[in-house]
């Protein structure tokens, strides 16, 4: 028999400390806790080991053209479950929830603006919208902001990121692929710039379509490109992948990549390259 009766520990009373969900982010860089407001503050970039994390398509808006420039076009295209997809949720269910979470339409902001005086074309995919997957109005929204720039004479940019295709459209996803590609076919007849900017990850359909199409082909440092993965690739193959296989250096140094720019040095890079092909001002 106990001599000693152990104390029950009251534990109801105590509150429990909870971290607001969304106020710190772990860098996959270096692993380091990063406070938001110190990422906002520094465009996103990890101030440690300069990790560049995913933006939304309205913050790179927000940084690469001018003040109050930016002008949505195709504002109003929606996408619809043509194949009355059914899985653990519903395409259209799916689409309510990330338009709600996002405050997009879809998976990218499209429109004509102004880079320090220069006018462009301008679509930008927002990752955090589906893994920004190309479907129908992402395909045409594209394809229009192409059409609009070959119209007025004025260079295209087009910053990607995207995990290919969406597979709730079927062969309506693919089929953007070659739509993109032919607009851009006839903004190059006109002699017309076309830039493309590649973020973390650019993969599968979109990294074999329109973005690697670009007159001059732009990277953000570490980003992630290729089509299928490196897993798939080595089970397929069965051979070793070289070391930083899919990263924006190594697609440098083989010739797909013309430039990595750090994205505090964009804008001007930008600038620069319009400036060069001698675009509308």
């Amino acid at each position: 028999m106990a001599i000693f009766k152990k104390p029950a520990l009251k534990t109801e009373s105590r509150k429990k400390r909870e971290m607001p969900p969304g106020l710190w982010q772990k860098c996959d860089g270096c692993g380091e806790v990063v406070h938001e407001i110190e990422l906002v503050e520094n465009d996103r970039v990890c101030p440690r080991c300069d990790y560049h994390f995913t933006q939304t398509a309205k913050e790179r808006i927000a940084k690469l053209c001018d003040p109050d420039s930016f002008v949505e076009l195709d504002a109003g295209l929606t996408s619809i479950d043509t194949l009355k997809f059914q899985g653990m949720a519903s395409y259209k269910d799916r689409l309510r929830k990330y338009q709600d979470k996002t405050g997009l339409i879809d998976a990218v902001l499209s429109g004509h603006a102004l880079i320090e005086g220069y006018k462009v074309a301008i679509a930008v995919m927002d990752f955090s919208f589906l893994a920004a997957t190309m479907g129908s109005v992402v395909g045409e929204r594209i394809t229009r902001v192409i059409e609009y720039g070959t119209a007025h004479g004025a260079a295209v940019v087009i910053v990607a990121a995207s995990g290919g295709a969406r597979m709730y459209e079927g062969m309506l996803s693919l089929m953007q692929m070659a739509k993109t590609s032919g607009a851009l076919a006839l903004h190059a007849e006109k002699r017309l710039p076309f830039i493309s900017v590649l973020t973390n990850p650019t993969t599968a359909g979109v990294m074999a379509s329109f973005s690697s199409l670009g007159d001059v082909i732009i990277a953000e440092p570490r980003a992630m490109v290729g089509f299928a993965g490196p897993r798939v690739i080595k089970e397929t193959t069965h051979q070793d992948l070289p070391e930083r296989f899919q990263t924006a250096e190594f697609l440098e140094e083989h010739g797909l990549i013309d430039l990595i720019v750090h994205r505090k040095q964009l804008r001007m890079q930008l600038a620069q390259l319009l400036a060069y092909f001698s675009s509308t001002r």
